[in-house]
């Protein structure tokens, strides 16, 4: 499900101060309470926020994520676009590692046109989305499959990618916060995904808008070992500040 710029810009909201009142937010967002209220119950039903008598706050905390099927519904659109961005900068012919994430999903769907590609990844979904494209090689890392998301993890997964030396990496993130770090929820996850970018000549980042100022308990990689970063939006301060320090380049689908 897409969600309107008004509702995306609530969730950011929420998201950089943990909880707000209806009042609040009308105010922030220039439109009225029974607007905000209709966005807020839209949400609630989604899973993404939680309402309390008279405002909102985050649904979760900082040790686990959202389920899949809501992280897929959560800026589909703006998702699509920066797969698409992704795919028209991803040369014919290269060698890539994607990893766990509803972006990186979306940015499997928009390589089904490219040729001669060779794909590494430790998400499930990725290998089905890519064996569709027969001008592609899908490498399949082993290990435990966690069910809500068909990821793969563990040991075993790092074990795998440590063999490969690929062109790019691209990965998606549960959150950036403020200090520049790039976060997630499981600590077998992000072991997996430190070692994806050990093994790149280059790091892409896709990150949604919703991705900033996100907390998450586990730090995976900061600013400075990227070296690009696909988003739909432009980044809220003060991440213009830390992405020009870290010398990445930024491209806004």
């Amino acid at each position: 499900m897409n969600h309107n710029p008004r509702q995306l810009q609530l969730l950011a909201h929420v998201r950089e101060h943990r909880s707000a009142s209806v009042e609040h937010l009308a105010e922030a967002l220039g439109v009225t309470l029974q607007t905000v209220r209709r966005d807020v119950q839209r949400l609630a039903e989604q899973g993404l926020v939680a309402r309390f008598h008279g405002g909102v706050r985050l649904p979760g905390s900082t040790v686990e994520n959202l389920a899949h099927t809501q992280r897929e519904s959560l800026n589909a659109e703006g998702k699509a676009r920066i797969a698409r961005a992704v795919a028209a900068q991803v040369p014919q012919g290269c060698s890539l590692i994607l990893n766990i994430g509803t972006t990186t999903e979306a940015v499997a769907r928009a390589l089904l046109q490219h040729r001669g590609l060779r794909v590494i990844t430790n998400n499930l979904n990725v290998a089905a989305i890519l064996c569709e494209n027969p001008d592609c090689e899908v490498i399949v890392a082993g290990g435990v499959v966690r069910a809500r998301d068909r990821g793969i993890v563990g040991e075993a997964a790092v074990d795998f990618i440590r063999q490969f030396r690929v062109d790019i990496a691209l990965i998606g993130i549960s959150g950036i916060e403020s200090d520049g770090t790039l976060r997630d929820f499981d600590l077998r996850e992000v072991k997996v995904a430190q070692t994806i970018i050990a093994q790149a000549r280059e790091v892409w980042l896709a990150a949604d808008q919703s991705k900033f100022n996100r907390p998450a308990m586990v730090q995976l990689a900061t600013l400075d070992q990227i070296d690009r970063l696909f988003t739909d939006a432009p980044p809220p301060e003060p991440f213009p500040a830390l992405l020009q320090e870290a010398q990445v380049r930024c491209t806004i689908a």
